[in-house]
C-alpha cells in the first residue's frame, strides 16, 4: 500500500487569510475583534494577529448573523450571549442544507 501523506492544517492564521476567507477588508476583522468578546486572537512579538480554528469559527458565526441574517452588531452580540449553542447549532444547519443543495445542483446539472 502506498504512503498517503497526511494533510497538515494550519494552527494560526493571519488576518489577511481570515479576511480572504470572508471575502472582507482586514478593518472588518478588526472592527469585529473589537466588538466581539469571543474574538481573542493571539498576537505576536510584532502585533500580528494569530487566528486560531476557534476564532475562525466564531467569525464565521459572527459573519453569519451580521452579513446573511441582516442583524445589527447590538442584536449579533445579544444572540451570541443569550444562547451561543443554540446560533451555532441553527448555522451549521444551514451551512448542511446549502451544501446538499448545491449537490442536488450539480447532479440536476449533469442529468441535462
Amino acid at each position: 500500500m502506498p504512503y498517503k501523506q497526511p494533510t497538515i492544517e494550519k494552527v494560526f492564521y493571519s488576518i489577511g487569510e481570515v479576511a480572504d476567507m470572508f471575502q472582507v477588508n482586514t478593518s472588518h476583522i478588526r472592527f469585529w475583534e473589537n466588538e466581539f468578546d469571543i474574538l481573542k486572537p493571539k498576537k505576536n512579538k510584532k502585533g500580528n494577529r494569530l487566528f486560531t480554528k476557534e476564532d475562525i469559527e466564531n467569525i464565521k458565526l459572527i459573519y453569519h448573523l451580521v452579513k446573511e441574517r441582516g442583524l445589527t452588531l447590538k442584536g449579533a452580540k445579544q444572540k451570541l450571549k443569550d444562547n451561543k449553542e443554540d446560533t451555532l447549532d441553527k448555522h451549521e444547519l444551514v451551512d448542511r442544507l446549502k451544501t446538499i443543495r448545491q449537490m442536488l445542483i450539480d447532479i440536476k446539472d449533469k442529468m441535462e
